[in-house]
């Protein structure tokens, strides 16, 4: 069937609905055809294409047609022509013959998005509701309002649906990615002059103190400079010898199987991936994605846009997305932040697992599979799993050698270390996969939480979820200038400041919520942390005595003393660099262990990051400071790209992708 010809049978969209209304109250209808017989006497469908599909879906929990559109087996067009001949209704134009806005309000329009469904007008004493999977059209039945009548099915492309639904309530849907979460558990209701008073009052009290005592006051912060310093270091000691206690002996995870017996199907799967002026980086991401091994009918890809980025949407509309990728455009808000995006773009995805990656992502090809097979494998509570993170150009330069040997020491020594001492653990940005059920419960992201990550991970552990890590890699880029560095950086120390206070609000509820050994866990990872930055340059001063320059405490402190915090001092630093050189002794990373010892010269540029993000707490709180990606990418690869689809079928070339756009 020709685009000319379904046009033609949409613009008669009006006496046609009328008509099968009329049909359907007056008769039962004929038994239906099935779908790939209907195409076939359309010609729209070859035999060889039906046997194959329809092999899949016998293995697959999914619709015949969205197999056949996975593959490119037929058009959509011929799809939902085909669609209206077996259901006896008509196709929908809702561009236009939009729906009635107090319908979709009766209904709310976040129903319509999940069940991509919108009633469309009032026929008589009934309603014609507009679906694109009419075979759930007969469940949905019993949630409509009873004062819509008896209604009646028509058929429109699952686009067209919510291209119109976001374009009619876009201001209600916005509201809601913004206030997904309850109010008690999010930042929202951030009062920076009540912080910067706490601030203020704070300050007077150390400079009152220096004022009577000017040792007493540097006394203080160097307690509570060395005390932080000795919990950040006793998580390392044990992170590390728990690292060749059990992590040496855990067997290796045999590959997965990209063919699923009868008994496990594998799951639906939707990866939110959330782009912001994107230019340098967006082209090779698709390239990158198209890589995954997972059957394409089970798998879409969501490349979550703002509608004022016309830059990364005009770079992917370049470029032939495979049609199990798509744009999902989110309109303009109060905030602009990650988790705001990613709240909006939820209600879009169809999988029962959802995951997220960043732009500069490449994720290894067997990703999903381990994610699907550890989510069978685990209980219902395990409603997190966290891949680990990587970096593909640690030669650009010296920064980002060192943060390369940063993110090992922390993705595969300290972080699994957190895990197995039953600590609730802060969420990584990227190749994050969540159970959907769990994820909805707890209202998806906080959309004013500039580390919307680790502030999700604080919130599965106190609704009574777990996390685990599993052993694949995403690679990332680097981000190997100092002050883009620098910017990144005081974001997420902001973001870990803001919400360690949204947590801390009732403290007793949080012990209650997480128990005793997540709570010191928590305090651990955030006040220890967000102390230890801040609270760095009081131990540097330190270097005045082998210097031989003055120092306030000179003369004051025991030898004694002195010598013992010498020896802390000395000891950390050792550890830090054993914890290094354990972290990169694999072969890919084995050439950085001469540079570990040079992490003594980078991790001042977090203290600089520390007053950055601390005045911004203040300023700006909800500011997203965004990261610039694609500048120092060693994988080479054109912005505009044409694509195929690696599929059980062979290569397809598909057709244009689809965006859904205010």
């Amino acid at each position: 069937m020709s685009a000319a010809h379904l046009r033609l049978v949409q613009s008669d969209t009006a006496s046609s609905t009328s008509q099968a209304a009329e049909e359907q109250a007056r008769a039962s209808p004929p038994p239906r055809k099935q779908l790939g017989q209907v195409l076939m006497e359309m010609g729209a469908l070859s035999p060889d294409h039906l046997t194959i599909a329809t092999a899949l879906q016998k293995k697959r929990d999914v619709r015949l047609g969205d197999i056949l559109l996975a593959h490119g087996f037929v058009r959509k067009a011929d799809l939902y022509a085909a669609l209206a001949r077996q259901f006896n209704c008509a196709i929908a134009d809702l561009r236009s013959q939009p729906p009635d806005a107090r319908l979709i309000d009766d209904i709310g329009a976040d129903f319509c998005i999940r069940n991509r469904v919108v009633p469309w007008k009032q026929v008589g004493a009934g309603t014609v509701i507009i679906c694109s999977r009419p075979d759930e059209f007969a469940t949905l039945q019993h949630e409509f309002p009873a004062h819509w009548g008896r209604t009646f099915l028509a058929i429109a492309p699952e686009e067209d649906i919510l291209d119109r639904l976001v374009a009619m309530r876009h201001r209600t849907l916005t509201q809601r990615a913004e206030n997904r979460v309850a109010g008690h558990e999010s930042c929202r209701g951030w009062n920076s002059k009540n912080v910067l008073r706490y601030a203020l009052t704070l300050l007077f009290c150390l400079s009152a103190l220096f004022f009577y005592s000017t040792l007493a006051g540097f006394t203080v912060l160097v307690g509570w400079a060395v005390l932080t310093l000795l919990m950040n270091t006793g998580l390392k000691v044990v992170a590390s010898y728990l690292y060749w206690k059990e992590g040496l002996k855990t067997p290796i995870d045999a590959p997965p199987s990209p063919h699923e017996n009868d008994a496990t199907r594998l799951p639906m799967v939707s990866i939110m991936v959330p782009l912001y002026k994107e230019r340098e980086i967006a082209g090779r991401l698709v390239k990158r994605l198209e890589c995954i091994d997972y059957p394409r009918e089970l798998l879409e890809i969501c490349l979550v846009v703002e509608e004022d980025d016309i830059l990364t949407q005009n770079t992917l509309g370049r470029a032939r997305l495979p049609r199990w990728m798509r744009q999902v455009i989110v309109p303009r808000g109060i905030v602009k932040t990650k988790p705001r995006a990613l709240n909006f773009a939820l209600d879009f995805c169809r999988g029962s697992i959802i995951g997220v990656y960043d732009a500069e992502d490449a994720p290894a090809a067997d990703q999903i599979l381990k994610i699907t097979q550890r989510f069978t494998e685990r209980g219902p509570d395990v409603a997190c799993l966290q891949g680990k993170l990587d970096f593909y150009n640690a030669r650009t330069n010296w920064l980002s050698r060192c943060f390369t040997i940063e993110y090992a020491s922390w993705w595969r020594l300290i972080l699994p270390g957190i895990e197995k001492m039953g600590f609730a653990i802060p969420l990584g940005g990227t190749t994050l996969f969540f159970r959907r059920h769990a994820l909805e419960e707890l209202g998806g992201w906080d959309a004013h939480n500039v580390t919307e990550d680790a502030d999700l991970g604080m919130r599965l552990a106190r609704h009574g979820y777990r996390t685990e890590l599993v052993d694949t890699v995403t690679e990332e880029e680097a981000n190997c200038r100092a002050w883009p560095w620098i910017k990144q950086r005081s974001r997420w120390i902001k973001g870990y400041a803001m919400t360690y206070g949204v947590h801390m609000r009732q403290p007793r509820q949080l012990l209650s919520d997480l128990g005793w050994r997540k709570f010191i866990g928590f305090q651990i990872l955030f006040l220890g942390s967000l102390s230890g930055v801040l609270l760095a340059p009081i131990l540097w001063t330190f270097w005045a005595f082998p210097l031989g320059l003055p120092h306030p405490l000179r003369g004051v402190i025991p030898d004694g003393l002195l010598v013992l915090l010498g020896t802390t001092f000395v000891a950390a630093e050792l550890l830090t660099i054993t914890i290094g050189i354990q972290a990169v002794a694999g072969a890919k990373h084995r050439w950085l262990r001469i540079w570990v010892p040079t992490l003594h010269l980078y991790y001042p540029l977090a203290s600089v990051a520390a007053l950055k993000g601390f005045v911004e707490i203040v300023t700006k709180p909800f500011y997203w400071d965004k990261t610039q990606h694609g500048k120092y990418d060693t994988q080479a690869a054109g912005p505009i790209i044409t694509l195929g689809l690696k599929g059980d079928v062979g290569d397809i070339t598909p057709p244009p992708q689809t965006r859904y756009r205010v």
